[in-house]
């Protein structure tokens, strides 16, 4: 299945594309040695916000209706120096029109005051922000336009576990007929805030078909498959069970039997695509 990409419509082109990631940075180092969290993680594709890997950016929930944008760019240095916020502050009781407020951190910042909201909204969507209470929106580098009948569904940097973890409203899009930019929104404490970089992942996409699933219960003979399945596996599983060099036993059973039957099915594609002879 093929899925079209097109970038952030306001800064075509600049930021990582999408790409799928089986390892995590803070996981222990064991990880390794589960395929099946292995496998969760590389559900779908990591996005990435539209930087430069000379940009970065800090979003906060400053509390009391009040959220800040802070663009910093990198020095010749090397530290991260700012460049200007940008400030909004929510109406009493949410409605009417939110202030906006630009402070420059540096006399020639290369861009106007207006110049600085533009940017702000191509990383952030302030018309989100408080919706609910908290929810900050960061916008992606690439969208995403699924084939008929397919979905895409929004959701953190799955297998994240480092804390503090900031909860996200996950969303299923129709990305098939609807052009929707990529947007993820977390929802926030005051004083809490997200981080934007170049390389570091702001959520993660996969794709699903839209149709309907029926549970049916197996019936007794399925049932009895399945407890003999188990026993076999886990007989199987016993007899490749290795020790690392730390003392970590593990079985790479459930690994090579996923990749016997990938290859199995390879083959067996191979073989009705050339036809008999």
């Amino acid at each position: 299945m093929q899925v079209r990409i097109f970038p952030n419509l306001s800064r075509p082109g600049v930021g990582l594309k999408p790409r799928q990631e089986s390892q995590r940075p803070l996981l222990p180092q064991h990880a390794r040695h589960c395929p099946v969290l292995e496998a969760g993680s590389a559900l779908g594709h990591l996005v990435y916000p539209p930087l430069e890997e000379h940009e970065a950016y800090y979003v906060e929930h400053r509390g009391d209706g009040r959220y800040e944008f802070k663009y910093f760019m990198r020095e010749r240095s090397g530290n991260w120096g700012p460049v200007f916020s940008v400030t909004w502050t929510m109406p009493m009781g949410s409605i009417g029109m939110m202030r906006e407020e630009v402070a420059f951190a540096r006399e020639d910042p290369g861009v106007s005051e207006q110049g600085a909201l533009r940017m702000a909204r191509t990383f952030v969507v302030p018309e989100d922000f408080g919706t609910p209470p908290g929810a900050i929106t960061l916008r992606g580098a690439w969208g995403f336009k699924t084939p008929e009948g397919w979905d895409t569904v929004y959701v953190p940097v799955l297998n994240m576990v480092d804390r503090p973890i900031a909860p996200m409203l996950v969303v299923r899009v129709e990305t098939d007929w609807y052009a929707h930019q990529t947007e993820f929104r977390y929802v926030l404490q005051p004083g809490e805030g997200l981080p934007g970089s170049h390389s570091l992942p702001i959520g993660q996409a996969f794709f699903v078909p839209r149709e309907d699933v029926e549970l049916v219960e197996c019936t007794s003979a399925e049932v009895e498959e399945v407890r003999k399945a188990r026993e076999e596996f886990g007989q199987a599983k016993a007899e490749h069970t290795t020790t690392t060099r730390f003392g970590l036993e593990y079985s790479p059973h459930y690994s090579r039997e996923s990749r016997r039957r990938r290859e199995e099915k390879e083959e067996e594609g191979q073989g009705e695509e050339q036809g008999p002879e």
